[in-house]
């Protein structure tokens, strides 16, 4: 892929990613369900592939620039395009799991996503692998 192609696909994804952040502007937070919920399929109805690994463990207090305050506890990715708080549901083999990007700021290069440890563990990613990603979408009214 050449560097303009891969510009274009940046400057799509983050068109994509603001227009589903101002329709999540109208997701209620406060509902939560057991499953997942649907997710918008990447253009052609699949998924987008990026590698991911894991964050490390948080910092005593460490503070995203997304202005949240990671603990061990934290369920989150870190996403250097997409919009502080963006859903998006991210597959790893056979677990599917909805996560919000918590982070801006990538630890490490040569990954586009870094998952908070307590994620990576829940999804039994170690080291740097493919995962599969879709925007989350609200839930129907």
């Amino acid at each position: 892929m050449s560097s303009a192609q891969r510009v274009v696909a940046l400057a799509a994804v983050a068109l994509l990613a603001g227009l589903l952040a101002l329709a999540l502007l109208e997701w209620d937070e406060t509902s939560t369900t057991a499953a997942p919920p649907a997710s918008a399929p990447a253009p052609g109805g699949g998924w987008y592939e990026a590698l991911a690994a894991s964050r490390g463990q948080a910092g005593d207090a460490e503070r995203t620039s997304c202005g949240l305050i990671l603990t061990g506890k934290s369920l989150g990715v870190s996403h250097p395009v997409l919009p502080c708080r963006a859903k998006i549901v991210i597959r790893y083999g056979d677990t599917t799991v909805y996560t919000e990007v918590i982070d801006n700021r990538l630890k490490s290069g040569g990954r586009q996503f870094e998952l908070t440890d307590a994620l990576a563990r829940r999804i039994g990613l170690d080291g740097t692998q493919q995962v599969r990603w879709r925007f989350a979408t609200p839930p129907s009214r």
